[in-house]
C-alpha cells in the first residue's frame, strides 16, 4: 500500500467530518449572525479586531499548529507503528479535537470573549476559577519551555540550522512589514499577500547562502533560547496588527503551501510505505500504548492549548458566529492534515536507517515529498526546516500572550502598559530558569534536551487541559439547559480516562523508583504530575458540586 491510498482515505474522512459532523454541532449550538460578536462590540484596535475569515483561519491555524502535530505523531509512530497513531489522529481530530476547539470558541464568544477559566468561574465557582487559572498557567509554561528549546535546537542543526535561523529572522521582519503595509499603508490584501509570499520564498532561498551561526564562546544553545524568549516578550506586548496577525496570516499561508506540497507528494509521488504499521505495545521506556500514545499525540488529535487560543485570541477577532465552524472546527482538521504529513515522513523511513530526531525526519521527509515539483533537494530540506520552525514560532508568541492574559486575570492587574510588560516577564521567567538549568553545563556531559525531559508531562497536561475545558463547557451547557450538553459527555469522559491514567502511571513509576532506591527524592516531572492530578481532582469535585446545586 502506498502513501496515496492513505492520503485519500484520511482526507475523505476529514472532509466528511467537516461537512456532516461539523454541520450537526453548528446547528446544535444555534450559531447566528444576528448576534453581535465581542470583536464588533469592542473593536479597540489592539486585541479586539473584527477579522476576515481567511486571515483569521490562517492566524488561528498557525497558532495551534506548532511542533506538537509533528513531534508527537512522529515519536508515537517510531514507538508503536504508524497504524495506531493514524487511527488516533483521524478519529480524535474529527470527534474530539475539532469539537473541543469549536465549542471552546463558541463558549468564549457567548461570554464576551472571556477565557475558558472565566467561563468556569461563572458556572462552577470562584474556587474552581482559581484552580483552573493555575492549571492553565502551568500548562502554558510547559508549552513555552518545550517549543523554545525545540526552536533553538533546530537552529543548531549542523547542516541546515544556520539557514533556518537566518530565514526565520528575516521571516519575522517581513511579518512586521506586512502588518504596516496592511494597517498603516492600506495596501490591498491580495497585493500584500502576493508580495509577502514571494519575498518569503526568496528568504528561504537566500537563507541557504547567509546562514546565521553563533560563535562557540556565546554558548549557542543558551543564547538562542534567550533570544527566542526575548522575541516572545516583544510579540506579547506589541499590538496584534503589527506582528501576531500578519505573522499568523503569512505563516498560515506558508504552511498551506507546505501542506499542499506534502499532499501532492503523497498523492502523486508514488512513494511506498516502508515503516511497519505496528511495532510494539510498549515504547522503549517500557510504557504501554494506552495511555502513552494518546498523550504523546496531543496536537493533531486533541489539544487543550487550542481552547486557550480559541478563547484567548481568536474569539476576540470573530466577526460573525457562523465563522466558528470554519475557524474552530476546520482549523483543527487542518492540523490533522499536518499530523498526516508528519506520519508520512515516518512511513517512508526504512527501519534502522536515517535520522532519529523528529525535526530532522520531518524536514527530510517533507523535502522528499515536495521534490516531486522538481526543486533542488537542498532547497526542499531548507523549506522543510523553515516550515518546522514556523510551526513553532507561530505558537510561541501566542502562548506568551495567553500567559500574559492569564496572569493578568489571576492578579486582576489589567489596566495600562505596566501590567502588560510585568505579566509577560513573569510568564517568561520560569521557562528561562528551567532552560538555564538544563542548558548551562559541562560540554563533555551528555544530557537529555529540555523538550525531551518534559514532553511526557507536557502532553498529559495539554490533554488534561482539554478534558477540563470540556468539563467546564459541559457544566455551562447543562446549567443553561442547552441541548448541546449531550455532545460533550463522551469526549469529556474519554479525555479524563487517558490523562488521569497517564498521570497515575507517572506517579506509580516514581513510587517504584523511590522504593527501589530507598529515596524520597522526587524529580520535577513527578512533582508536576502530582500537582496536576490534585488540581484535576479538585476541579472535577467543584464541577460535580456545581451541577448538584443546579439540580437541587
Amino acid at each position: 500500500m502506498g502513501l496515496a491510498t492513505i492520503a485519500v482515505i484520511v482526507l475523505s474522512a476529514f472532509l466528511l467530518g467537516f461537512l456532516i459532523y461539523g454541520k450537526i454541532i453548528s446547528k446544535t449550538f444555534l450559531l447566528s449572525d444576528k448576534v453581535e460578536t465581542p470583536a464588533c462590540q469592542i473593536n479597540d484596535g489592539v486585541d479586539f479586531i473584527p477579522t476576515r475569515p481567511p486571515i483569521l483561519l490562517g492566524q488561528h491555524f498557525a497558532a495551534i499548529s506548532a511542533a506538537g502535530p509533528i513531534i508527537g505523531p512522529i515519536t508515537a509512530a517510531l514507538w508503536f507503528g504508524w497504524g495506531p497513531a493514524l487511527l488516533w489522529v483521524v478519529l480524535g481530530a474529527i470527534f474530539i479535537g475539532a469539537f473541543h476547539d469549536f465549542s471552546s470558541l463558541v463558549a468564549s464568544i457567548r461570554h464576551h470573549a472571556r477565557s475558558v477559566a472565566e467561563i468556569v468561574k461563572d458556572h462552577v465557582g470562584g474556587r474552581a476559577y482559581l484552580l483552573f487559572l493555575i492549571f492553565i498557567w502551568l500548562t502554558l509554561i510547559y508549552v513555552i519551555i518545550a517549543f523554545t528549546d525545540l526552536t533553538a535546537r533546530s537552529f543548531l542543526d549542523a547542516e541546515m540550522g544556520g539557514a533556518t535561523a537566518s530565514s526565520s529572522a528575516m521571516y519575522l521582519i517581513l511579518a512586521c512589514l506586512m502588518g504596516l503595509a496592511l494597517y498603516r499603508w492600506k495596501v490591498p490584501l491580495w497585493l500584500a499577500t502576493c508580495i509577502g509570499f514571494s519575498l518569503l520564498v526568496a528568504i528561504i532561498w537566500w537563507g541557504q547562502y547567509v546562514p546565521l551561526r553563533l560563535p562557540a564562546f556565546l554558548q549557542p544553545a543558551l543564547t538562542w533560547n534567550v533570544l527566542i524568549l526575548g522575541y516572545c516578550f516583544m510579540a506579547s506586548v506589541l499590538p496584534m496588527w503589527l506582528l501576531l496577525q500578519p505573522r499568523g496570516y503569512l505563516g498560515g499561508f506558508f504552511l498551506y503551501v507546505a501542506l499542499f506540497g506534502g499532499l501532492i507528494g503523497m498523492l502523486f509521488g508514488g512513494f511506498e510505505i516502508r515503516y511497519p504499521i505496528f511495532t510494539s505495545f510498549f515504547n522503549p521506556q517500557g510504557q504501554p500504548l494506552f495511555p502513552i500514545m494518546f498523550v504523546t499525540i496531543a496536537c493533531g488529535a486533541c489539544s487543550g492549548f487550542h481552547g486557550l487560543v480559541s478563547s484567548g485570541t481568536t474569539s476576540k477577532q470573530i466577526s460573525k458566529e457562523t465563522h466558528s465552524r470554519l475557524v474552530g472546527y476546520g482549523g483543527m482538521l487542518l492540523e490533522g492534515v499536518v499530523a498526516l504529513i508528519a506520519l508520512a515522513t515516518v512511513m517512508m523511513v526504512i527501519p534502522g536507517t536515517g535520522a532519529k530526531d523528529p525535526n530532522i525526519i520531518f524536514a527530510q521527509g517533507l523535502g522528499k515529498l515536495i521534490s516531486v515539483f522538481g526543486i533542488s533537494p537542498q532547497f526542499a530540506v531548507s523549506f522543510g526546516m523553515l516550515a518546522f520552525a514556523t510551526f513553532i514560532f507561530d505558537t510561541l508568541d501566542v502562548t506568551t500572550r495567553l500567559g500574559r492574559y492569564i496572569f493578568q486575570e489571576l492578579t486582576g492587574w489589567q489596566e495600562g502598559r505596566v501590567p502588560r510588560y510585568v505579566s509577560t516577564l513573569v510568564t517568561l521567567v520560569i521557562p528561562l530558569a528551567y532552560i538555564l538549568s538544563t542548558t548551562v553545563q559541562d560540554p563533555s556531559v551528555k544530557t537529555i534536551p529540555a523538550w525531551q525531559r518534559i514532553w511526557p508531562v507536557f502532553g498529559t497536561a495539554n490533554q488534561l487541559l482539554a478534558a477540563l475545558t470540556l468539563l467546564g463547557i459541559t457544566v455551562w451547557l447543562r446549567k443553561t439547559r442547552h441541548k448541546a450538553f449531550w455532545l460533550t459527555i463522551i469526549p469529556t469522559t474519554f479525555m479524563f480516562l487517558i490523562t488521569l491514567s497517564s498521570l497515575g502511571l507517572m506517579i506509580s513509576t516514581w513510587v517504584k523508583q523511590m522504593m527501589l532506591q530507598g529515596s524520597i527524592m522526587m524529580n520535577l516531572n513527578s512533582m508536576i504530575a502530582l500537582v496536576l492530578l490534585v488540581l484535576a481532582i479538585l476541579l472535577i469535585r467543584e464541577s460535580a458540586v456545581a451541577l448538584q446545586r443546579r439540580n437541587s
